[in-house]
């Protein structure tokens, strides 16, 4: 790809923009930032995932880091030795210590990375109240969901890399890449809920027509 082409999948068409951002504000739970007696990296493409779990892990917001997640098609060839051991490797290079680091290393969906991340906690004998679930930005609202129904009994937190928008997506190099997955994480908010794998969400109107308007525009390619 030349240098022209590559700025252009970077940037989001601005017959789209409002759209995106519209589902991307909606994504974003707003928490505030508390410590927790554990941090979880959810498994992904993104490595701004890991970057966000270690420098919060230096600000002591919590002792302990879970990464977890296996790999998928989105993330074999990024991550090729699974999505928590490129995560694990990164945190340990900048800085956190190898021995406050668990690896989960089995999920391959957001239900996967809590429950199975709830029972390696239960076997180390790690005691949790609350946790603090790190994610790609626009899946803090569905991560958030799905630990409310299938760990109901934590306090939960919910944080991502501090990027905006159009700096998240040139970190990704693919708008259509970041568009796709949102429409698809916004589709799962109701669907998800449905299926009784997560708590049900309230969806402004606004979002509704943004989500409808980028599937005519035909962003598909994650809708279930």
């Amino acid at each position: 790809m030349n240098r022209r082409a590559a700025a252009s999948a970077e940037m989001i068409p601005d017959e789209i923009r409002a759209d995106v951002a519209t589902l991307w504000r909606y994504h974003d739970m707003h928490h505030g930032l508390r410590p927790c007696d554990v941090g979880i990296g959810l498994g992904s493409h993104d490595l701004g995932v890991a970057v966000i779990a270690t420098r919060l892990f230096h600000k002591g917001l919590f002792p302990r880091i879970v990464f977890t997640g296996a790999n998928a098609p989105t993330t074999v060839e990024t991550f090729p030795r699974g999505e928590a051991v490129h995560y694990r490797e990164h945190a340990v290079e900048h800085g956190v210590p190898a021995e406050s680091i668990l690896v989960e290393p089995r999920a391959t969906n957001t239900a996967q990375n809590l429950e199975y991340s709830r029972q390696l906690l239960a076997e180390q004998r790690i005691s949790v109240r609350s946790v603090l679930i790190m994610s790609r930005p626009y899946q803090q609202r569905r991560a958030y969901a799905t630990c409310r129904q299938i760990w109901p009994e934590v306090d939960v937190v919910c944080a991502s890399n501090p990027l905006g928008l159009d700096d998240y997506v040139s970190s990704i190099g693919d708008h259509r890449r970041v568009v796709d997955m949102l429409v698809g994480d916004t589709q799962r908010i109701d669907v998800y809920a449905d299926r009784g794998f997560a708590i049900p969400q309230e969806m402004p109107d606004e979002v509704r027509a943004a989500f409808g308007r980028l599937v005519a525009a035909g962003y598909t390619s994650r809708l279930v």
